[in-house]
């Protein structure tokens, strides 16, 4: 741990004085020395300090102790840029020149990635020229359900040279609106970040604020939350693996998946009344209990679900067609997943063991273990195999926790937040590293709360995944990533 940045552990509040101000070098020189030394951004982000003063803030995690680690400087107009020295910062610091009008120069590309002063889309893009060089642009309007997002394609013939990704069409102002907090509506704000990881934001959110509340969860809520989690996770691998049967073709993994991402929904519908999880976590434990009955039902469902889903998954790996699809297409090198600090099933298809749940565990993954599902070849396959794989351990999960339920209460109360304090809270969602960072000041509400989608880190991968491929094969790997727009607009 470096001796100019305080270590902090997840769920843990600390006092804002407690956190060294560094001078701007220093704590620049603190930031790329530990991402060289191995360590990972999880969050830099600026807090306003007047119009052209800002407080920035840099999180570090360090796999190998299970810690992180806090700095701040004070920035005023402008400063030099982390990213040349660390590209780890490159969106973060994109953020933090549209948020807070404070320019890191030397930066490389900088634009708006939300558009929030701006008319969303209007930017300039990146350009290649030669002959026989064409651009493809791409949505933001898409065929069918799907939510707004812009790609641009530099390609030579079929080939792609470049993707650039343009989003920001779903930028709702949340973390303003969360500014001023705790109230009755900042829960259904955290719910509704990524609507399809109700549970992973939820939790993380609670768990945020509990911390600062010293608010210890009964065992009993945190096991139902693991539960809810597993089966958030079980849902969207489900569906997910369908989606890429059907992108490629393959009918039967891609019906049978679609209707058995609905049963582990319905599950969740079975814990809480709601297929997506609204209402089950609440701040001090969850909102629903799990009696004998639905117990005995969840397990039996679960134990169909399971049977099912293993029937249509081990289709894809027995079908050379689909292998031949997702072999060796997409693939992201372990150098690259290191460099831009992917998270999730991205990172871990490159072999990285990179797992919140393994590497800094709150709540019930403090006592129950889920074993890291990696792969090494960094293609479709290898997203697609990891999401398989924990797609087994959840369930195993799931049940485990269901059979040996804790007895006790299921909710705790929880007071006023420590003021003048820092907690980061990190949940390993369904697509990778969720955290949410919560500032309070003396009167105990929230002066910044800072927001990171696993989808924010990712979707730099998915543009390195294109180069070099064929442009038809960009709908297979945008789904092996599935990243979430809203999740990044906010």
């Amino acid at each position: 741990m470096k001796p100019d940045t305080l270590s902090v552990h997840n769920g843990t509040p600390v006092a804002l004085d407690a956190i060294p101000l560094l001078e701007l070098p220093h704590f620049r020189h603190a930031i790329t020395e530990s991402v060289q030394s191995g360590a990972r951004l999880v969050s830099l982000f600026a807090q306003p300090l007047d119009h052209s003063h800002a407080w920035l803030w840099g999180l570090l995690a360090h796999p190998s102790s299970g810690e992180l680690s806090a700095a701040s400087t004070h920035v005023e107009n402008t400063y030099a840029a982390l990213t040349p020295d660390c590209p780890q910062a490159h969106w973060f610091e994109r953020e933090i020149a549209e948020q807070c009008g404070v320019q890191p120069e030397g930066h490389p590309w900088l634009k708006p990635i939300r558009f929030t002063h701006s008319p969303i889309g209007v930017t300039d893009f990146f350009r290649v020229d030669g002959e026989e060089v064409h651009e493809v642009a791409v949505g933001p309007v898409h065929a069918g359900v799907i939510e707004p997002g812009h790609f641009r394609f530099q390609c030579h013939g079929e080939r792609v040279f470049h993707l650039e990704i343009s989003l920001g069409y779903q930028h709702r102002g949340v973390e303003r609106a969360l500014i001023g907090g705790p109230t009755k509506r900042s829960i259904h704000y955290a719910e509704t970040l990524a609507g399809d990881t109700t549970i992973g934001h939820a939790t993380a959110y609670c768990e945020a604020v509990e911390s600062l509340a010293r608010c210890d969860v009964p065992l009993r809520a945190q096991m139902l939350r693991g539960i809810a989690l597993e089966l958030e996770r079980l849902a969207n691998h489900t569906g997910d693996l369908g989606a890429l049967a059907s992108d490629v073709g393959f009918l039967p993994t891609a019906s049978y998946c679609g209707r058995l991402r609905g049963e582990f929904l319905n599950l969740t519908a079975l814990l809480c009344g709601s297929r997506f999880g609204r209402g089950m976590v609440r701040v001090g434990g969850v909102g629903f209990d799990l009696d004998g009955a639905r117990r005995e039902e969840l397990l039996k469902r679960l134990d169909a679900a399971s049977a099912d889903v293993t029937s249509a998954v081990e289709l894809l790996w027995n079908t050379p067609s689909v292998m031949a699809r997702f072999e060796d297409v997409g693939v992201v090198a372990r150098e690259t997943c290191d460099e831009l600090g992917l998270v999730g099933v991205a990172s871990r298809a490159c072999g990285v063991e990179r797992d919140a749940r393994f590497e800094f565990p709150s709540g019930v993954f403090r006592f129950f273990q889920v074993p890291v599902s990696t792969w090494h070849s960094g293609d479709v396959f290898a997203r697609a195999y990891v999401r398989w794989m924990e797609i087994q351990r959840s369930m195993a999960f799931v049940r485990n926790l269901a059979v040996s339920l804790a007895d006790g209460p299921i909710r705790a109360d929880a007071g006023a937040l420590a003021p003048g304090s820092l907690v980061v809270s990190l949940v390993e969602g369904w697509r990778g590293e969720i955290c949410h960072v919560a500032i309070t000041d003396a009167r105990s509400q929230f002066a910044r709360y800072k927001v990171i989608d696993p989808s924010f880190h990712n979707w730099s991968g998915l543009a390195m995944a294109l180069r070099g491929q064929q442009i038809s094969d960009f709908p297979l790997c945008n789904k092996s990533f599935n990243l979430s727009y809203c999740g990044h607009d906010l």
